[in-house]
């Protein structure tokens, strides 16, 4: 009896045996490792940021654009600061009297001149032509036509500032008995009050538009010319880096994409 119960363990008579801890592991593959299992590949590095260049103080800017009152450069502005964002644009308003200087002593890098200007050691390129217009008062019988010409004007007080836009001289138009108004402006505000006439460009005819004023295109006036002017050679390397932006800027003018060539 005692040895049928000592066999009874392991015979029909007993419970089986459990098996050991190691046997109830599940098998790891070789050369997996625990993350990667789940994806069948290794995990990825992110890549780094690419380093922002580095732009010489002297290519830093900015670049100094002079505008003679009246030009428009707003449009090509944008597309300088579209393109070239990294360089700042500093705008430099210019009066007819003081164009000719800033290029000289540059104090600015390029400018949007007033023809005629005097073109020793510049470049120019011609951009448009502005359309001569008379202001007078509002209330002038001047205003009853469309447009006018010289022979319209016969008899009027013909105004000039100290530094006209337009020169250009009105056969039978009489010469004030004051002093050339300082400028553009203030010989608007003298024609408004209704002693005489002022010929200007257009757009400045716009620009210091008033209510008690009128104006009328001068069909056989002359016409006034905008263009954009630089020094012709530069001196030193901060000239020639913005001799750079120049060349930039003029592409910009006419039209060029920013990957086409020069």
């Amino acid at each position: 009896m005692a040895g049928r119960g000592a066999g009874g363990a392991g015979g029909r008579g007993g419970k089986p045996a459990r098996p050991s801890a190691s046997s109830r592991r599940a098998p790891q593959k070789s050369g997996t490792k625990k993350g990667a299992a789940r994806t069948g590949a290794a995990p990825k590095r992110a890549s780094p940021k690419p380093e922002t260049p580095t732009v010489p103080d002297v290519a830093r800017g900015p670049f100094r654009l002079g505008a003679v009152e009246g030009a428009t450069p707003g449009k090509w502005i944008g597309t300088w600061r579209e393109r070239m964002p990294h360089v700042a644009l500093e705008l430099v308003p210019l009066t007819v009297a003081d164009q000719q200087q800033a290029l000289a002593t540059a104090s600015v890098d390029a400018a949007l001149v007033r023809l005629p200007l005097d073109r020793t050691d510049l470049h120019l390129i011609p951009l448009y032509d502005e359309v001569p217009v008379v202001v007078c008062a509002a209330d002038s019988h001047l205003t009853a036509a469309d447009e006018l010409t010289l022979a319209d004007l016969v008899g009027e007080v013909i105004i000039a500032p100290q530094h006209p836009p337009l020169e250009l001289e009105v056969a039978g138009g009489e010469m004030p008995r004051f002093a050339p108004p300082e400028s553009v402006a203030d010989a608007i505000a003298i024609a408004a009050s209704g002693v005489g006439v002022v010929i200007v460009p257009m757009s400045l005819a716009r620009l210091h538009h008033r209510k008690d004023a009128a104006h009328r295109p001068l069909a056989d006036g002359p016409t006034s010319s905008i263009a954009l002017a630089w020094p012709a050679a530069p001196a030193t390397a901060s000239d020639a880096a913005s001799g750079a932006f120049v060349e930039t800027f003029i592409g910009i003018v006419r039209g060029r994409t920013a990957n086409s060539s020069r």
